[in-house]
């Protein structure tokens, strides 16, 4: 058994005397290495010491921001024309358009009376004030109306007044040249009365006939819409 020892000791001395040979003959630390040579990484325009790096940082820069900004814009014009399909796509159609807007003639509709046109499915009342009627709206007291607005602002030209007939209590369509109001509007479903100029005067209607958008054409024709 002592003589088993002996050899393990003896081992262990050469092998710890072979690895300190090894570390003597062999050392390694971060000075024994050589310097890192990136030369062949270089770009072509800094390989010569002359070059300024610095003003060639500029011009890769100001290349780079050059070709962002080209495609950028091209990207937002392909984008653009990209989305204008969905907007064609989800405008409306021909024939939508052909009603959205109407032209109405005026030389047909003689003085006190109110004619009746279809626009969009709601019915248009186009009444010729006589000159009494209009005075009369001119000298309404605006302080006493419930939704106050004078005549001169809901009318394009005096003798002409277009609203959309219906009552803006529950939607039921007004008859013309009726009611508290001479040559106003009255409405039989609930008892609301407007005058000539399509305001409320009494009932549960809570706002004037509305206004629809329109223009003169000449004088003798109006465009809704």
């Amino acid at each position: 058994m002592s003589r088993f020892l002996v050899s393990i000791r003896s081992f262990e001395n050469c092998l710890n005397a072979s690895l300190l040979t090894f570390c003597l003959k062999n050392r390694f630390a971060h000075t024994d290495l050589p310097k890192a040579n990136f030369q062949e990484h270089r770009r072509k325009s800094l390989e010569s010491s002359n070059v300024s790096a610095v003003r060639s940082i500029d011009q890769r820069k100001t290349t780079t921001y050059a070709m962002s900004f080209v495609a950028g814009v091209a990207a937002l014009y392909g984008f653009k024309s990209h989305m204008l399909h969905y907007v064609q796509f989800l405008s409306p159609s021909r024939d939508v358009l052909v009603e959205a807007q109407i032209e109405i003639s005026l030389r047909d509709i003689t003085v006190g009376k109110v004619s009746i046109f279809k626009w969009r499915g709601k019915p248009i009342f186009v009444y010729h004030r006589p000159p009494f009627i209009i005075e009369q709206e001119k000298l309404v007291n605006i302080a006493d109306l419930r939704d106050p607005v004078s005549d001169d602002d809901r009318t394009k030209r005096p003798e002409w007044l277009i609203v959309i007939g219906i009552c803006t209590h529950l939607g039921c369509v007004p008859i013309p040249n009726a009611g508290i109001v001479p040559g106003g509007f009255y409405c039989p479903c609930h008892g609301s009365h407007f005058d000539a100029a399509g305001r409320v005067r009494k009932g549960p209607a809570p706002t004037n006939l509305e206004i629809p958008e329109y223009k003169f054409l000449t004088d003798d024709t109006i465009i809704l819409g």
